[in-house]
Formats: structure tokens, C-alpha cells, sequence
């Protein structure tokens, strides 16, 4: 009857160990965090002195304690074995159980903790089994207790080998778990860059890291109803990001109305922005439908708004706020789907303070602003927007323009673009106008790219240096002129193909960069 009832007591408390390491394993998704509660447990339920958990690393072919119970921070520093190396190495290697029933009498025990202080005169028993999926040793897990003849190591054996499954069916499912995480961050990152790949506005040229941003903002905002105040200087393109943001939101089948606040007098703002009745004034023979009307359903973009009458900011103001107006000389209260785009180069926060700009109209058109940076901030995009430039020109021109000759790509990438976008476009239109040769060469120009100072390009250094510099800019341009044939270039320049070489040598050119590659018919810009 006693006998039953000690198999009894041990069978409950054997359950309510693993039920309580079944609820440790679930705790928390870091398994390194619960190993050392798990062995707690261990020793908790069954009077283990010691235990352990190692974790294999395949790339060194160690095990390190990763967890363990009754060793001190220094003892558990010195738990590291090869595979094969000591009981744990051992049962790492053939992914079996050992039963050690004295340590004092395997030679195999190394004590490389040093935990047992005395190998020979303490009577302790040892058991190690695998943590292990399928055939894959993850490491393992160690206990010892006292000696006894009264206690069965079998029934240790058994209980450990059921929590070493435990550990490790919780490792593959944090394994599966983090691979399908992993998956799904790295799927989520490639449908981004996808996204913001295919987003790239199909008005808009350049692929500088501060126009990537402008592009995120636009595909942000589109979709949505905010308001959106678009800033920057003269000609850096604020009219494409505003038919950026109409045509790939769900306006873009409804109409896009541009207004030019700037152009307008100030006795026509009122009449061209909400319309006239018949009779409102002198020269109002007809009722007349103002631009907000016009844009109903769609958007609406004001232009250089900081330069909108003070009188007009009110009415604006409500349009924005209520969505709603009156005719000049109406009394019918109209109602329109608008959405509002504005734009400037003007210090809004400036004139507000002056008194020249409605603080209040302000906070209300800047509640998404973007900024569009000018063209001096994005100078590796001045030859992909010159190659746009080259390309647009020479179609509506009839002409084939091959390609830009480097010192004009040195003009172009020195100046400072006080005008932009638009000014660089023009100074490409009568550059393509110009030449002769199917090249766009630096005396195209115009005056303020080719001054020393404009350019940034003063001649520095002595006079050999200086002739070697010239003389090299003389020759690459001859040999992409040639294609890379040594012997025409050297006809172009006027002297023999073996001086033609020896300048080449002693220059450091390669002229096989030149040749042109089949694969391509594109313009290319050199």
C-alpha cells in the first residue's frame, strides 16, 4: 500500500512539473528567457542539486551553457565543449541518453565547471539527454543529484527525456514562427521597394535620395482628401507634383484646374476663383462659373497662393473650412467636392507675421506640406534631367543629338541653377537648337556656365599640369567621337597613330571604354 502510494505521489507531482514547464514555454517568444525557470522547476519537483542547457553551434561545433541552475556566473562561463568531447560532447554526437550512476567512477565526467569540488569523494549521479528534432541535436539538457540507492534513475531518465522533447518542440515552433516573420518582414520590404518602384511619377525626372522623398510624401498623400502646400523655389517642378498627386488619387478621372494667383489682378481674383452673376458688375453680361465650380469632383491647384489678395484669404478660408460660396453678386449658397492643392516660393511664415498672409488660412492649407528641393541639392540629377531635355528637344527639333561632351556635363554639374529645373530645360532646348554635330558641346552654353567662376572651374596648378589636364579632356573627347578607334582619333587630332598611343599610355587611358556597346541604342550622356 505505501509502495502504491509513493508511485502515486510521484505520478502527481511528475504532472504538475510538466504542467508547469508546459506553462513556462509558453510564457514568453525569447525561449533563452524561460530556460533557467524551466530548470528551477527541475529541481523544484525532484531535489536535483544541479542542471543544465547547452544549445549546439554548428559553425563552431561547440556547446555552450546557455542556462543553469546551482552554478555560479564563473562556473557557467566555463561550460563550453566540442562535440564529442565529455559526457555532454558525447551525447550531443550521438544524439543519446547517458546515465551516470558516480560520477566519481567515469572518466569520461569532466567537471569543467568546476561545480563538483570533489570528484572522487562525492557520491553523485549524472543524467544527460538530447534536445533534439527528428535527428537534429539542438543541445542538451543535464541534471545530478545525490546518489541513492532508493531512488530510480530510469524514472529521471524518462522525466527528463519528456521535458528535453518539450524544450525542443518549443524551439522548432519559435524556429518556424521567426522564419515566418523573417518571410513576411523581408515579403513586406520587397512589395515597398516594389511599390515605391512602380510609384516613381511618371511626370517627374530624378532619382536623388531627396526626390525619393518627395515621391514617398506623394504616394502617401494621393489616396487621401488632406489639403496639401507645396513649397520650394521658382521652376523646381511644384506643378508636376501637384498633377502627381491629382492623377494617382481617386480624383484623377474628375478635371485638375490650375490657377495662377501671381497672374491675376486683384479686381478679378474674387470673379475667376467662385464665378459672377449676370450683372454683378460692369462687363457681367452673363452668369460665369469660377474656377472652384470648374473643379467640382476634381481638384483644384493655386499657384504662388502667398501672393492671393488679403480680401480673397477669408473667402478661401471658408471654401476650405465648409466647402461651400457664393457667386460676386450671388446670394445662392454653392457647394462643391473639392480637393485643394496649393503651391509657393514665398515665406508664408513671414507674411502671416507682417500681417500680409492670414495666420489662420496658413495653418489650414499646411496641413501636409511638401517640399521640393532645388536643383543645386540635387546634382545627380542634372544629367538624367539633361538627358530628358536632350531627348524631348531633339524630337520636336528633327534632330539627333548623340550624346552632351564632358566639358559641358563639368559646366552643367559646377553651376548653382538660381532658375531650377525650368532654367537648365531651356539652357538644353536652344543647346540642341544650336548644334551642328549631333553633340552638345560647351560653347552652347550660355555665357553664365562657361565663366570660371559660374563653373567653379578655374585653372589651378603649373603649367605642365595644366597642359596634361587639356590635353587629355582633348583626347577622350576624340576617342568617344571615334568610338574608341585609336587611329581615327588620332587623325581628328592632327597627329600620328603611335604618338596617339603614347599619350593614351601615359595619360592612363583606357580607349575600350569608348567602344559602343551593341546591346544599347539608348542616348547616352558622357
Amino acid at each position: 500500500m505505501t509502495v502504491m502510494k509513493e508511485k502515486s505521489d510521484r505520478a502527481i507531482e511528475e504532472l504538475k512539473l510538466l504542467l508547469e514547464i508546459s506553462e513556462i514555454l509558453d510564457r514568453s517568444y525569447d525561449l533563452r528567457e524561460e530556460l533557467y525557470p524551466v530548470l528551477r522547476a527541475i529541481s523544484n519537483h525532484t531535489g536535483m542539486l544541479r542542471g543544465t542547457i547547452t544549445l549546439l553551434d554548428k559553425d563552431r561545433g561547440e556547446l555552450r551553457i546557455e542556462a543553469a541552475y546551482g552554478l555560479s556566473g564563473e562556473e557557467l562561463e566555463r561550460g563550453v565543449y566540442k562535440v564529442g568531447e565529455g559526457i555532454i560532447g558525447k551525447v550531443a554526437q550521438m544524439g543519446r541518453p547517458m546515465v551516470i550512476p558516480k560520477i566519481s567512477a567515469e572518466p569520461m565526467f569532466l567537471n569543467k565547471t568546476g561545480s563538483r569540488k570533489n570528484l572522487q569523494k562525492e557520491e553523485i549521479s549524472y543524467i544527460c539527454v538530447p534536445i533534439k528534432i527528428e535527428n537534429l541535436v539542438l543541445g542538451t539538457l543535464s541534471a545530478d543529484r545525490i546518489y541513492s540507492n532508493d531512488i530510480s534513475l530510469d524514472e529521471d531518465l524518462r522525466v527528463l527525456t519528456i521535458i528535453a522533447s518539450m524544450i525542443a518542440r518549443a524551439v522548432r515552433l519559435r524556429l518556424r514562427n521567426e522564419q515566418e516573420r523573417k518571410a513576411l518582414l523581408l515579403e513586406n520590404a520587397r512589395l515597398q521597394e516594389e511599390l515605391r518602384k512602380r510609384f516613381h511619377p511618371s511626370n517627374m525626372i530624378g532619382s536623388s535620395g531627396v526626390m525619393q522623398k518627395v515621391y514617398d510624401l506623394i504616394q502617401q498623400v494621393s489616396m487621401t482628401e488632406a489639403t496639401v502646400l507645396i513649397r520650394g523655389e521658382s521652376g523646381t517642378g511644384k506643378e508636376l507634383v501637384a498633377h502627381a498627386i491629382h492623377f494617382n488619387s481617386h480624383r484623377a478621372s474628375g478635371p485638375f484646374i490650375k490657377v495662377n494667383c501671381a497672374a491675376l489682378p486683384e479686381s478679378v481674383v474674387e470673379s475667376e476663383l467662385f464665378g459672377h452673376e449676370k450683372g454683378a458688375f460692369t462687363g457681367a453680361y452673363q452668369q460665369r462659373k469660377g474656377r472652384f465650380e470648374m473643379a467640382h469632383g476634381g481638384t483644384i491647384f493655386l499657384d504662388e497662393i502667398g501672393d492671393l489678395p488679403l480680401s480673397i484669404q477669408a473667402k478661401l478660408l471658408r471654401v476650405l473650412q465648409d466647402k461651400t460660396f457664393e457667386r460676386v453678386g450671388g446670394s445662392e449658397t454653392i457647394r462643391v467636392n473639392v480637393r485643394v492643392i496649393t503651391a509657393t516660393n514665398r515665406d508664408l511664415e513671414k507674411l502671416f507675421k507682417e500681417g500680409k498672409f492670414r495666420e489662420d488660412l496658413y495653418y489650414r492649407l499646411n496641413v501636409f506640406p511638401i517640399f521640393i528641393p532645388p536643383l543645386r541639392e540635387r546634382k545627380t540629377d542634372i544629367l538624367e534631367l539633361a538627358n530628358h531635355f536632350v531627348e524631348k528637344y531633339s524630337r520636336e527639333n528633327n534632330k539627333y543629338v548623340r550624346r552632351i561632351s564632358t566639358p559641358a556635363i563639368d559646366m552643367l554639374v559646377s553651376y548653382h541653377w538660381p532658375g531650377n529645373v525650368r532654367e537648365l530645360e531651356n539652357i538644353i532646348e536652344r543647346a540642341v537648337i544650336l548644334t551642328t554635330d549631333d553633340v552638345i558641346h560647351g560653347h552652347y552654353l550660355p555665357p553664365t556656365l562657361q565663366t570660371a567662376e559660374a563653373s567653379n572651374t578655374i585653372m589651378k596648378g603649373k603649367l605642365e599640369e595644366t597642359l596634361d589636364r587639356v590635353e587629355r579632356e582633348m583626347i577622350i573627347e576624340s576617342l568617344k567621337n571615334a568610338r574608341g578607334n585609336k587611329a581615327k582619333a588620332a587623325r581628328e587630332l592632327g597627329i600620328t597613330e603611335r604618338i596617339m598611343g603614347l599619350r593614351v599610355q601615359k595619360l592612363g587611358i583606357d580607349p575600350k571604354q569608348y567602344k559602343p556597346q551593341r546591346t544599347s541604342r539608348s542616348l547616352k550622356i558622357q
